[in-house]
């Protein structure tokens, strides 16, 4: 189709349809095929056993038939033990191919966590203490010392009492 046209949905669902139609043949006659080849394999390699005659012919067929089986049973477990040995190889193989690659570590990513959440990540449910240190810290509130007006008085005066100290300490 070109690529101005577009199929309309009505056809698109049509050729659908039709599609699952033949598939469901298909799949109807792939059974009958299967069943078929079942018949004809049970009739070639199961004969029907001859049931005509007396006890000890019927004992003779069951004899042989608990021979068979038991050596189907044989051979069942024997393959069974070579599949399971199989599988024990692979799987040593796919470990010894890991040891041998080795583990690629992945590159790390810069994350923006805080104390918290890093902390709720490594320990889970059992997190309880908080890292938000400036709530641990002790209060301190300022205290404003009030001068009195009175002792501040006058400022040369203070200058002249500082003065009398200094010369105490000379003549000491």
């Amino acid at each position: 189709m070109s690529e101005g046209k577009k199929m309309t949905s009505s056809r698109r669902h049509h050729l659908k349809s039709l599609m699952l139609q033949i598939a469901a043949s298909w799949i109807e006659q792939e059974k009958k095929d299967i069943e078929a080849a079942k018949e004809a394999y049970m009739a070639e390699n199961c004969p029907v056993p001859d049931l005509n005659g007396d006890q000890n012919a019927l004992m003779e067929i069951c004899k042989k038939l608990s021979q068979a089986i038991d050596k189907i049973d044989e051979a069942r477990y024997d393959a069974e033990a070579k599949v399971q040995k199989a599988d024990k190889e692979i799987e040593d193989l796919k470990l010894k191919v890991v040891e041998l690659a080795g583990v690629k570590k992945p590159a790390l990513k810069k994350v923006r966590m805080s104390a918290d959440a890093m902390l709720q990540a490594l320990l889970g449910g059992k997190h309880k203490v908080t890292m938000d240190l400036r709530a641990n810290l002790k209060q301190v509130k300022k205290e404003v010392k009030e001068e009195s007006t009175e002792a501040v008085g006058d400022w040369r005066k203070n200058i002249e009492d500082k003065a009398d100290r200094k010369k105490m300490f000379e003549t000491s």
